[in-house]
């Protein structure tokens, strides 16, 4: 259907509706896993228009539970009541967290932001979207948006990171993936971006906490992602938990009308996060539940989520005058247009289309293979021989369900490639692989021997992330460094694989570690990317999304904050450590080593001085490198370019991404790449929310990190 032929049918529909039908599209049930007694009073609201959508969830905190897989049965059963024996036939829409997977299950989003390949992303959340749409999913709450630069925040792992401008490329990236290129086909599912707004500013890591956020600090950092899922056309909209500046979002006129639709032009609907609506009562800005119905939908808030606060009380709230008739037609509106985009009136029911999930597995292993990253390779103990000895210990060493991550309703932990099987594969006749129990014993001495190599897998639960799971403390933990001191005892070089979903502390580890691979939870291509890179079929690429600290006191240390008065950062080795650690951090934004080495050179920029009428009619501003092989291995090299705004009318960062190519370049070969800035790339949000470029002076740093230390200047003039 054209924009105007769904425009039409919205408005004919409307028209139709009486209060109780709209008021029913903007409710949102929980689904039954199975028949049983309480169905049959979702069948009779179904056919009284009382149910506009179903959460395929039963609690809240499903990325912490062992979710069943839903029969597509229960799907035709709801969906015929809807459309078959309600009035007017308006089909319920399916919605399902899936996050960063369904069968294929693909590494954590944090994982997948430190590929710096959202084309490779792109392309797996298509495959992702078919399995889930097959299966009757139409709407997936992914991608999550949140920037984090607490690594204590349990969910820090389903976002993209601290960076504004990966997210940017993240949120494009996913939602493209999931809506293709044409929503009505039954390959595509809806996407949501989440949280709107600042959920991944809670304070202290502690999740649903507050977030004390600036208007300009919002529009500079946190917005952006959003603003990209928006002009990718992204469908729906999550609010998120806390409060900004004394509102929760979820009653925020300012955030979700003014900002969210005024601003940045999106047209789709807005959901609730879980039981957001009634949550208003113990925010204390809500009397009670009909109260906060009424400030929930009066902010803009289309959709309920599972809190029933609109059906109980959205018709008395518009016969009273509390609500005008006005607002309710205009969600009713967007929620009507997205089920139409997405064809749900033509084909309500479960599609059935071919899919190939071994071209699934394929491609979510090279994505996974590009998310690992390299931190340390001394005397270059990687990659492996096919032919090494390898000892394999750790708690991590047989795991798959943590492997998996977070947030994994439908994955199987019996589709993980576990570590061992993957080594076993890639090792030839002469090879070897040791794996004793988790701990050195003295009785294993004699096994330990034999090898050429320990291989320490180390890590956290997938259960320690994720949803209501915060930690106060990031060091790895003491019982896995004692495991790294007593490998290390045996002369043999130790490599440490990361499996963390979050960055965490590795003072205390990093002397005893020749060799550190942060694998993060990579799903369910976990032992094959691991070995792949570790033996080394894939060349590592990562580069780290999150900064690393040195301990959990450094919280919060990030690449992209401002100048202060005095130089007590310490980020870029400024004066003002702490008095027990250094300023700097363990390893810095974008920072990620290969077994080859590369060479920049030849950097050319295509001018140094621009006026601003010229970047407002489209002048771009390209940078050209040349990145030279001087290794031994083919590989890949993540070419990142920085900007600092010397002298603005507001403190500015010191250092800011705004372009970055992942280019492939052979051993002993050379290839160009070409990164663009513009008037988009140079411009902020000011004092009076206005985006725009001043004059003066722009610092653009080239390199394969924020520590980039190719620079020139670009001098903007009015």
């Amino acid at each position: 259907m054209t924009n105007a032929e769904i425009e039409k049918r919205v408005e004919e529909l409307l028209s139709q509706m009486t209060l109780e039908e709209k008021i029913g599209q903007m409710n949102q049930a929980g689904m039954p896993p199975e028949e049983r007694e309480d169905t049959k009073e979702l069948y009779e609201k179904l056919k009284r228009g009382e149910i506009g959508s179903f959460i395929m969830a039963a609690t809240a905190t499903a990325g912490n539970d062992d979710t069943e897989i839903i029969p597509d049965d229960i799907f035709a059963k709801l969906q015929q009541k809807a459309v078959n024996e309600s009035r007017l036939g308006i089909p319920v829409i399916f919605g399902r967290d899936v996050i960063h997977g369904h069968h294929t299950v693909l590494p954590l989003p944090l994982a997948m932001a430190a590929a710096f390949n959202p084309e490779q992303v792109r392309l797996c959340y298509r495959d992702v979207a078919a399995e889930a749409a097959r299966e009757g999913v139409h709407w997936s709450f992914s991608p999550m948006l949140d920037l984090s630069r607490d690594p204590r925040w349990g969910r820090c792992v389903e976002s993209p990171g601290e960076d504004p401008y990966v997210g940017m490329k993240m949120a494009e990236a996913v939602v493209k993936g999931f809506q293709g290129d044409d929503l009505s086909k039954p390959d595509c599912i809806a996407a949501c971006c989440k949280h709107y707004i600042g959920y991944g500013a809670s304070e202290g890591g502690r999740d649903y906490h507050k977030a004390e956020i600036s208007d300009y600090t919002l529009r500079n950092y946190y917005l952006k992602a959003f603003k990209s899922a928006v002009d990718s056309g992204v469908q729906t909209v999550m609010n998120s938990f806390n409060e900004i500046g004394g509102q929760p979002t979820a009653s925020s006129h300012y955030l979700l009308t003014e900002v969210l639709r005024d601003e940045l032009g999106f047209d789709g609907y807005v959901i609730s996060d879980w039981n957001a609506v009634s949550q208003l009562i113990e925010q204390g800005v809500a009397e009670d539940r009909k109260d906060a119905a009424r400030l929930a939908i009066n902010a803009g808030l289309d959709m309920d989520m599972v809190d029933n606060c609109y059906t109980d009380y959205g018709v008395d709230l518009v016969k009273e005058g509390k609500i005008n008739m006005e607002v309710i037609d205009e969600s009713v509106r967007r929620i009507l247009r997205v089920k139409l985009r997405l064809g749900l009136f033509e084909n309500p029911y479960v599609p059935r289309f071919k899919i190939d999930l071994k071209k699934h597995a394929e491609n979510a292993r090279v994505l996974a293979g590009e998310t690992l990253v390299l931190l340390k390779n001394e005397k270059n103990v990687l990659p492996l021989s096919r032919s090494s000895k390898v000892a394999l210990l750790g708690p991590l060493v047989n795991e798959n369900r943590t492997l998996l991550g977070t947030w994994t309703l439908d994955g199987n932990p019996d589709d993980v490639v576990k570590i061992p099987d993957a080594f076993l594969a890639h090792l030839n006749e002469n090879g070897k692989l040791i794996c004793p129990d988790t701990a050195i014993q003295g009785d294993q001495l004699t096994y330990i021997s034999q090898a050429d190599t320990i291989v320490l897998c180390l890590g956290e639960s997938s259960r320690a992330t994720g949803e209501a799971n915060s930690v106060a403390k990031i060091e790895v933990p003491e019982e896995q460094i004692a495991l790294a001191k007593r490998a290390k005892v045996y002369g043999k070089p130790v490599i440490a694989v990361m499996c963390f979903g979050r960055p965490v502390a590795m003072t205390e580890l990093e002397p005893y570690c020749d060799a550190i691979v942060y694998a993060w939870h990579p799903g369910t291509q976990a032992g094959n990317a691991i070995a792949d890179v570790l033996f080394g079929d894939v060349n590592p690429s990562g580069k780290l999304p999150m900064t690393m600290p040195r301990c959990t006191g450094q919280i919060p240390i990030y690449y992209n904050a401002p100048s202060s008065g005095r130089t007590v950062n310490g980020y870029y080795g400024e004066e003002g450590n702490y008095l027990d650690c250094q300023g700097t951090p363990m390893y810095p934004f974008g920072y990620g080593i290969s077994y080859t080495e590369f060479k920049l050179k030849d950097i050319a920029v295509s001018n140094s001085a621009v006026s601003i009428s010229e970047l407002k009619n489209g002048k771009r501003i390209t940078v050209s490198v040349t990145v030279e092989n001087i290794g031994k291995y083919d590989g890949k090299e993540v070419v990142q370019l920085y900007i600092h705004d010397k002298i603005a009318s507001m403190t500015r960062p010191l250092r800011e991404l705004k372009a970055f190519e992942k280019i492939f370049v052979e051993k002993g070969k050379t290839s160009v790449s070409k990164l663009e800035i513009g008037y988009d790339e140079l411009a902020f949000y000011n004092g009076e929310k206005e985006f725009v470029v001043e004059p003066g002076e722009f610092e653009i740093f080239i390199g394969t990190d924020c520590y980039a230390d190719n620079k020139f200047t670009l001098t903007v003039s009015e």
